[in-house]
This record gives structure tokens, sequence and C-alpha cells, in this order.
């Protein structure tokens, strides 16, 4: 489905649920204490309807998001149901890779195609500064099980934070000419009334870009135009360098995605917390009919662009990271 700014609506990102396994500072920090109850949460039936429902307005590539979303009971099972919708052509799993290696084997057998695995430390203290959990070794050996099992591809996401993680940045460049991932930065993003941003800890791209080439040169690649990241190579590497920068470029241009959230609202825009609230009618016994025009609807809304000064104020563990 087109949209108003011609861009094409075909990818689904949906939150499974709202709880997670680590506490990072920039999304769930030590502070949250507050959970959806259970029964606010869409249950897999409900998802299943939905994404149906998604493919017959053109959705054809889904990624299973949460909080963490292996650590919802089930999640393997829900996933392989999900891979066989006839329509779907791509799923993808964001996770922080704690459980991976547990997992990994049976979600790719599920039919999991792609991985993206938030890694914001290479250093176990600053990991678990910034986690709040002693887990680096865990999410390293969930990620090396991943490729070993033929995962393609598999992408590392950083959030960047001055003063926390930026000292990495020349670390994790290295590391990409040793392994085939996606190495990639992102800019840190003013997400959620727990969030500790702030423009002290903010680094833009540019400033990433420039500690990266005092060591190395930057080469552009061309890999995947509807993705919010634009990707280089460095000399003698394996893997790619992305950017993802949500705050000093307009990647808004080429989004094509909608997001569901843990409790079942359609959110046309991941900066915006204009909703529309699908489970409230799904368990009022609003028909397929009713829910593909809400759908229609949440493409119909989607922003341009983002407005100056948005600061969405659901968490990002709800949104769908």
């Amino acid at each position: 489905m087109i949209d108003r700014y011609n861009r094409q609506i075909n990818y689904l990102r949906v939150s499974v649920t709202d709880r997670c396994n680590l506490r990072c500072i920039y999304c769930m920090p030590k502070s949250t204490k507050k959970f959806l109850p259970q029964k606010e949460i869409l249950s897999y039936e409900e998802i299943l309807r939905i994404i149906s429902l998604a493919t017959k307005i053109g959705i054809n590539k889904i990624r299973i998001t949460g909080g963490e979303p292996l650590i919802r009971k089930d999640v393997v099972s829900f996933i392989e149901r999900a891979s066989k919708i006839r329509e779907i052509k791509d799923i993808g799993l964001t996770t922080n890779g704690v459980l991976l290696k547990k997992y990994a084997k049976d979600l790719k057998s599920a039919g999991l195609k792609r991985l993206n695995i938030s890694l914001d430390s290479l250093n176990r203290d600053k990991y678990e500064t910034i986690t709040g959990v002693d887990a680096l070794k865990e999410v390293l050996e969930g990620i090396k099980e991943a490729e070993r099992l033929g995962f393609d591809p598999i992408k590392i996401n950083i959030v960047v934070m001055k003063g926390i993680n930026d000292d990495e940045i020349v670390d994790f460049v290295k590391w990409s000419k040793k392994v085939p991932y996606q190495i990639r930065f992102i800019e840190f993003m003013p997400i959620g009334e727990n969030s500790k941003w702030s423009r002290d800890l903010f680094m833009s791209r540019e400033e990433i870009k420039k500690k990266i080439e005092r060591i190395s040169k930057l080469t552009s690649v061309k890999i995947d135009k509807s993705g919010p990241a634009e990707y280089f190579t460095v000399e003698n590497s394996k893997g790619l360098i992305g950017f993802i920068t949500p705050l000093t470029t307009h990647i808004c241009q080429r989004c094509n995605r909608l997001r569901l959230t843990a409790d079942g609202k359609l959110r046309p825009c991941l900066f915006s917390d204009r909703e529309i609230d699908l489970k409230s009618l799904i368990r009022a016994g609003a028909n397929d009919s009713l829910i593909r025009e809400m759908l229609v609807n949440a493409v119909y809304l989607k922003p341009s662009g983002i407005s100056q000064n948005a600061h969405p104020l659901k968490a990002m563990s709800m949104i769908g990271g």
C-alpha cells in the first residue's frame, strides 16, 4: 500500500512483550517498575490475526520485538506460525542476545531469517553499567551461534552515548574487520518518560564518522534502500558499518513501516504517540473488515516526517525496539 507521501508500506514491527531481562539506561532503567498486566498484552492469536489482515494491505515483512521477545513463553512456536502465513516473505527478530544461544537453533527451524542484536559495549564492565546485567559473554556466544547456524544478515545495533560508550566506536569498527556482521551506530533518541536522553549524551552521525575516519576510510555501499540505515565498508573488512540517524538526517522519507505495540496499539510513526487501539476493537468483536480498515487508516495517518522536538512518552520496550 502506498501512503500519502508515495512511500510503499510493507513492514510491520510487532512488540510481543513490554518486559525485558536487561535494564538499559536509555530504554528501561532500574527505576522502571510498572509493566502491563498479562491480560492487557495481545495474545498470539490476536497478533496472528492482525498480521494476517495486514498482509491484505501489502505487509509482507514483519519483525518481532519487545521488550525482550525471547522471554515470552512459546515465542518460538508463535514465530513458526507467523512464518507460515503465505504472504509473509521475511521475518526477523530484534533481541538483546542474552538468550540467543539457547534459542537460535529452534528459531532457525521455525523460519526466522534475520537477527538484530543490541550490543552497546564490548567491554564487560561497561556492558554491565549500561544494561545492569553482567551478560556480555552470553550475548557474544549467542551471536557466534547465530552466525554458525547461517542467520543472514546479523545486525549489531549500538546506541552511541557521549562519555559512556563513544570511546568504543573504533573497537566496533575493528571488530567489523573480523566478523561478517552489519555493525550499526544509532543516534541516541529521546523516547519514553524514563529516557535518560540529554543533549550532553547525544552524538551525531558526523561526530561518529569523524572518529572512524581517523583510522580508516569509509566507502559507501548500497544494500537496502527501504531501511533506515546507510552503509559503508572499511578497508579489509568482512562486515559493514551502518548509521541510523533519526535526529540529524531525514530517514523518514524512506520509512516503510507500521508498529504494533505490546498492548495492541497500532502506531503509524515511532516518534508520535498517535495510536489506533486495535486490541479494544478485537476484544469488542470487530470483524475483519473493520480491522483492515483501521490498518488502512494507520497508513493514511503516517506523517511526512518527525515533528520538531518530538519526544514520545511510551517506552521503546512497549513500542517495539
